[in-house]
């Protein structure tokens, strides 16, 4: 499964900034609205001390882990849903990601611009959410529109009218929701109904992380009043929010590895804003990583949580989902106990489970399978 996060907020916020500290890219980073068009994107390879112990163990340097993809978008305007600011062609490229980064400025700064004469954490928050309902609103119509002719014309199976009333009785919900300017999410979807409007790939139906991007000066007041109406937000929507001194990672990232943790040592910063946020996207989305070790290889995988064997033996390939057998399994705390596979093995900590077995994070699993 690869993870793929995109970066959004308003212009001027400091997304490109915050995308920089991140991925260590150099996307363009100007005083100016729409800096970014075309969404740059970054492959960030997951930091995974796990992986790197399992190396050890196994004596291997090829290791693989897990990576997350973000994008960075351009900045959001009011009127974006309707085309305003090339917004059509911006709220595209948020559609086809698992989850929002949510960009939200909560530093002064007069030498960079702002859309509104002041810094003003909700209204931000609520003038892009606002466009992504809008967006939103206009594709649950259209869609609602054919299905409510489809049902009136009979041209259905009649089988299937069953499932045409379901999915009209659901957009009209959506529809309704959308229009108070409130966010598919809000509504606590079933199972069943969140893979009913999956094609859709409504904006508001993602899940979202506020990512408030504050001053250096933060570092030591983090109850500032703007991240306090972050997390106002953040906790009506039952979501989180990271506090990130944007600037000051990006500087950071410029840094040698050995510079970089001193520097952070000094400031008193515990763990670099990638790990927090990748940790946080995992969390949001309920993932979990398993590893398997085959040919002197270690690989790391991303998966959800609940995933059953033989859907995660698919993800290292397709054969071993068809024609699995068997999956032999050890926690990484096992593993590492031991420090050893051979003895793990002669100590009984590998276990042997069925297709019904549910993949925990951190295990480490070699697949039996047929062709």
């Amino acid at each position: 499964m690869g993870l793929s996060c995109a970066v959004i907020g308003l212009p001027n916020v400091g997304k490109s900034t915050v995308f920089n500290a991140l991925t260590r890219a150099t996307a363009s980073v100007s005083n100016y609205p729409f800096c970014t068009i075309e969404p740059n994107v970054g492959l960030v390879t997951v930091p995974d001390e796990r992986l790197e112990r399992l190396g050890a163990i196994v004596k291997s340097e090829d290791l693989t882990p897990t990576t997350i993809k973000f994008l960075d978008i351009a900045g959001l305007i009011k009127g974006a849903s309707k085309g305003e600011g090339l917004g059509n062609q911006f709220l595209s490229h948020i559609r086809g990601v698992e989850a929002m980064v949510h960009v939200v400025r909560c530093f002064q700064d007069r030498k960079v611009a702002h859309i509104e004469p002041d810094i003003a954490p909700q209204r931000d928050i609520e003038m892009v959410n606002l466009e992504l309902a809008l967006a939103d609103l206009e594709l649950v119509e259209r869609r609602l529109e054919k299905v409510e002719k489809l049902a009136r014309s009979g041209e259905h199976v009649r089988v299937l009218q069953a499932e045409v009333e379901e999915e009209r009785e659901l957009l009209t919900r959506i529809k309704s929701v959308l229009g108070e300017g409130k966010s598919v999410r809000s509504l606590s979807l079933s199972v069943e109904e969140s893979h009913l409007i999956k094609g859709l790939g409504l904006l508001t139906s993602k899940p979202v992380i506020y990512l408030a991007n504050v001053g250096e000066d933060m570092l030591s007041t983090p109850d500032d009043a703007y991240l306090k109406k972050v997390k106002e937000v953040a906790e009506k929507e039952g979501t989180e929010v990271m506090a990130v001194p944007a600037k000051l990672e990006a500087e950071m990232a410029e840094l040698g590895e050995e510079e970089a943790r001193e520097f952070r040592e000094e400031m008193g910063i515990s763990q670099d804003g990638l790990s927090k946020l990748i940790q946080a996207c995992y969390s949001l989305l309920g993932l979990i990583t398993f590893y398997t070790i085959a040919q002197g290889k270690v690989r790391a995988w991303t998966a959800v949580k609940g995933t059953k064997a033989p859907e995660a033996a698919g993800k290292v390939h397709s054969d071993m989902k068809t024609g699995f057998i068997r999956a032999e399994v050890i926690p990484f705390e096992d593993l590492n106990e031991q420090g050893s596979l051979t003895l793990s093995r002669e100590k009984g900590l590998v276990r042997t489970e069925g297709k019904n077995y549910t993949v925990q994070d951190g295990e480490v699993i070699y697949f039996h399978f047929h062709i």
